[in-house]
This record gives C-alpha cells, structure tokens and sequence, in this order.
C-alpha cells in the first residue's frame, strides 16, 4: 500500500495535469474536502470530482509547487505555491497556502486547505462574498 507521502505526490502530480479524474481517484468514497476560507466543505468523491472539473475550467493552466511535505502517522502537511490565469477575464494569480490531509488506506479521507480568499480572489478580479 502507498503511504500518505506517495499519495500526495500523486496528488500533486495530478494537480498540475489538470486530471481531475486521476485527483478523484486518489479519495474515499466518503472523503471530506474543507477549504477554510470557502467554509462549506465537499463531501464526497463525486462532489470533489466536480470541484476539481470546475476548477480546472476556469484555470486551464493552473500548477501547483511542492514547497514542504511531512508526513506523520496517516497526515500530510503540505504547503505549496501556485497560481495560473483565470480563464473568465484572462487574469493571472500567484498564491501560497497549506494543506493537511488525512491518508486512510492509500486515499485521502479527510482535507483540509489554508491560503488567502481576498488575495487570491483581488489577483482574478473576482468578488469576495464574506
């Protein structure tokens, strides 16, 4: 069985094919996705499917960076940089955040991501509905 640093090795890989198939692949069937500045968590491998379909639509380009990875007993922290252009009005965006993920089995059961709405939706000129 792959450990919960292979996983999201693959996960980051994943990411930056744009494959939200192969993202989709890598949860449980129950998963929980809770990005904390959005606040309403997706539950569910189909719902995470359709996030990851959503989001790769809107930045074709997206690319995600390793900055640090450690692994702990079934939990990956990880914290990357990334950016991409939203693909609505052609701007582009620079971001740094963290993610903590929870390996049960080789799939992610539980996720929980850390970065900044307002800059990151200033950057895409989108509107930041506290």
């Amino acid at each position: 069985m792959k450990t919960a640093k292979q996983v999201m090795k693959e996960w980051v890989a994943a990411m930056n094919s744009a494959n939200a198939l192969a993202l989709a692949e890598l949860y449980h069937e129950d998963a929980v996705n809770l990005q904390i500045p959005i606040g309403e968590p997706l539950v569910g491998k189909k719902a995470i499917h359709k996030d990851f379909v959503d989001f790769f639509a809107s930045i074709p380009d997206n690319y995600t960076r390793e900055e640090n990875m450690v692994e702990n007993d079934g939990w990956v922290a990880l914290e990357w940089s990334g950016g991409g252009t939203y693909k609505p009005n052609g701007k582009t965006f620079k971001l740094r955040g963290s993610g903590f993920f929870q390996v049960v089995d080789g799939k992610i059961k539980l996720q929980r991501g850390y970065w900044d709405k307002a800059t990151l939706f200033g950057q895409m000129g989108a509107p930041i509905d506290w």
